[in-house]
């Protein structure tokens, strides 16, 4: 699809991008990176997934590349970041 600036982080698998997405008529802000389940935030591990996406692409540009669908409006795709499948940095949770 395009490059992205990553705007804010929700949990340990989901993030806004700036500017927004649009796909099959859909559009949003919200993106859900294929490949990879983190905790949910208020479980065990919840806010240390969190922290460790901020750390790794907030602010950051992400490459947002095949979108699958949407769902509960975030988009869900395949997200590499400098070139790198995004799940590829979280393998505790693959």
């Amino acid at each position: 699809m395009a490059l992205f600036t990553v705007s804010t982080i929700i949990d340990g698998d989901t993030f806004e991008v700036s500017g927004g997405w649009k796909w099959n008529g859909e559009s949003g802000t919200r993106v859900r990176p294929t490949g990879f389940d983190a905790p949910e935030l208020y479980s065990s591990g919840g806010q240390t997934a969190k922290e460790k996406l901020a750390r790794l692409i907030l602010g950051q540009q992400v490459e947002l590349r095949a979108a699958h669908r949407v769902d509960r409006g975030r988009l869900v795709s395949d997200v590499y970041y400098r070139g790198k499948y995004l799940a590829n940095y979280f393998p505790e949770y693959q």
